[in-house]
């Protein structure tokens, strides 16, 4: 190693590639992902900071027939002609009303996706089928539901970010795409029954976690982020 070489470049450069190479995948392949995996991945995970240490995650994993049950379920409500007042959102996720530059993001994120899939603007059937793939997990063999206690307050959703987030990245660590997911919000009531939650207990979102398909196009999306100084203020003096 040469001598103006950091001893810690080797672990920052695969830091930085477990981050900068998360993406949101949306189709996976049926390779299972083992359970000592999930819970390594977890247990790194839960190395996110939070205020006093209070921790205020709770996971909850499904494979199998009780990832297909719960999937079953989520898609016959989904596509029930009602379902859009039936079930509803317990939070705010997304503002009330859009502005730029969140709306122009939002637009162009979608209809990238919808190009790739071949989805033309107005085509609501696909558009529908193609959202439905989110509470199939997007084939993903492992689905993670996420729950809070609902004496937390906003600063407990702020570190349950930073742990969703660890999550994502330890995922890719290990060669593992995720998809975070807040189509999950609006079916809380669903999910909590099939969970068997506490009425304390609240749904924060979902989240598939599996091994990518390479052949999909969907998976081809990469979105842009905004340049550094797009966000960032320096205070010198």
């Amino acid at each position: 190693m040469p001598a103006d070489t950091p001893p810690d470049a080797d672990a920052r450069a695969a830091v930085d590639a477990a981050i900068t190479s998360r993406r949101s995948i949306r189709r996976f392949l049926p390779r299972p992902v083992a359970r000592e995996t999930v819970e390594d991945i977890l247990r790194v995970a839960a190395r996110a900071p939070s205020g006093t240490n209070t921790q205020p995650w709770q996971v909850h994993v499904l494979t199998g027939a009780a990832r297909e049950r719960l999937s079953a379920r989520l898609v016959a409500a989904y596509d029930l002609p009602d379902a859009a007042t039936r079930y509803t959102e317990e939070y705010a996720y997304y503002p009330v009303e859009w502005k730029d530059p969140y709306l122009a993001r939002r637009r162009k994120v979608g209809w990238d996706l919808y190009g790739l899939l071949g989805i033309a603007k107005g085509d609501k059937q696909a558009m529908h089928a193609q959202h439905r793939r989110n509470f199939q997990f997007f084939d993903a063999p492992v689905g993670l539901l996420f729950s809070i206690d609902r004496v937390m307050q906003q600063g407990s959703w702020l570190d349950y970010g930073m742990f969703l987030q660890n999550i994502m990245v330890a995922a890719r660590a290990r060669g593992l795409d995720t998809c975070p997911q807040a189509a999950f919000t609006a079916f809380h009531s669903l999910i909590a029954d099939e969970l068997g939650l506490q009425p304390t207990q609240q749904v924060v979102c979902g989240m598939s976690l599996g091994w990518a398909d390479p052949d999909a196009v969907e998976n081809t999306l990469h979105t842009e982020r905004a340049a550094v100084g797009e966000f960032t203020v320096f205070l010198e003096r």
